[in-house]
């Protein structure tokens, strides 16, 4: 194949892994990013130790993106968790799998990654731009704002990988939904995910217990019942375990105007044995030393009882030990965009073709957070924006042979 000059816009992963396929296809490869330097976020979320991927078998782990699934896992099948290791490896980069079965580099960081990863591309002759801001089309070409002021680009074929709404100071601010919805693509509002929700705790609750771990709980939505922990904060909740029920408390907040987390605060402990061990306790001692020794509770554990419970529950051990078994937190709101880890919502599929290139946009692709899907904490969504990457790598040099 002659090549032919190709330019992404966004150099996180999605970006860089396009880069990477299409430089080896010998093309003219031109990365251009808005802020100082490539890769902030990806380097962010390695901070205290990168989830590259997750070990769980395959098959449950393509099912991990919603109702995007389906439409992804020609991608995914294409570059699975262990081709993502794999290509860790090949960088220097050994990871290892962790208790929980997510997999990060053995040396917890982020850093050495993408700094092994940017020497390849240069040496594969991709041209990394920084402080190049993307603000539309014009004259056939792309425009960028740069620190010398307009700047207009011209290439055979462009991917856009600017990410999602999630951490804007870094880049990924959802600029990008205005310059297309004007191009008449298909966009699905972008929306928080992984987030964490306000609960409207009472002034004496949230003055004594913000920032208390709250763990050793199993929590319940639509989205399943999973174990582990989350913290109590100012605005209401939390840490990966309420990351983990975002999309399903999110949704039900919209179709239904409230949700609920279900939080079982003793899963050591059946209903049956805290009904007896609850119904021993003297009804004239406090409510306090009946959960502590009726119930094991304590701290911010009886807290949340006595602050979610109803007084006619709270005196009643049947009702108690039903209240600790499923004690509903109801949610209000999700946390800002801004303040999510990722973001839900973006072009939608049907916008794409098979190659993953806008109907609307002949030659210009998307690829990453982007695009209308979303997935769990846990390295499921550095994956997808791998596997989209190089996905829409292969588009664009099919588009290229073959045009039409």
């Amino acid at each position: 194949m002659s090549g032919k000059q190709i330019a992404i816009i966004g150099g996180g992963p999605a970006g860089l892994m396009a880069a990477e396929v299409l430089s080896l296809s010998g093309h003219a490869v031109t990365v251009y990013d808005g802020m100082p330097t490539f890769g902030r976020k990806f380097l962010l979320a390695g901070k205290s130790g990168l989830n590259i991927t997750h070990s769980e078998d395959y098959q449950r782990f393509a099912t991990r993106f919603g109702a995007a699934s389906d439409r992804l896992r020609t991608a995914l099948d294409d570059f699975t968790p262990a081709d993502v290791r794999a290509w860790a490896s090949g960088l220097g980069t050994e990871t290892f799998t962790g208790t929980s079965g997510r997999v990060f580099p053995t040396v917890m960081k982020a850093s050495p990654l993408l700094r092994a990863w940017l020497g390849r591309l240069e040496a594969q002759g991709v041209r990394l731009m920084t402080r190049h801001r993307w603000t539309g089309f014009a004259n056939d070409g792309l425009t960028f704002e740069t620190p010398n002021g307009p700047k207009t680009v011209h290439s055979d074929a462009t991917l856009l990988a600017l990410g999602g709404a999630s951490w804007p100071r870094l880049g990924a601010d959802g600029s990008w939904v205005p310059l297309l919805k004007d191009k008449d693509i298909g966009i699905t509002d972008l929306q928080p995910a992984n987030c964490g929700f306000d609960v409207d705790w009472s002034e004496v609750f949230k003055d004594r217990f913000a920032g208390a771990p709250l763990k050793s709980v199993t929590t319940t939505s639509g989205e399943g019942t999973f174990p582990g922990e989350f913290v109590i904060s100012r605005h209401g909740i939390e840490g990966s375990l309420v990351y983990a029920h975002s999309a399903a408390l999110r949704d039900r907040l919209v179709r239904e105007g409230w949700a609920t987390l279900l939080v079982d605060l003793a899963p050591g402990r059946s209903l049956e044995r805290l009904e007896k061990d609850l119904g021993r306790q003297d009804r004239k001692i406090s409510l306090s030393n009946r959960l502590r020794k009726g119930a094991g509770l304590e701290g911010v554990k009886a807290a949340l009882v006595r602050e979610l419970g109803a007084q006619a529950i709270l005196n009643d051990p049947v009702q108690l030990a039903g209240l600790i078994k499923a004690l509903p937190i109801p949610v209000s709101r999700p946390r800002p965009i801004a303040e999510a880890i990722s973001s839900a919502g973006g072009i939608r599929f049907d916008a794409l073709d098979e190659r993953y290139m806008l109907k609307a946009l002949p030659g210009v692709f998307t690829a990453g957070e982007m695009l209308d899907w979303e997935a769990p904490t846990g390295g499921y969504l550095l994956t997808a924006c791998f596997a989209t990457g190089r996905a829409a790598a292969a588009g664009i040099n099919e588009w290229l042979l073959n045009p039409a």
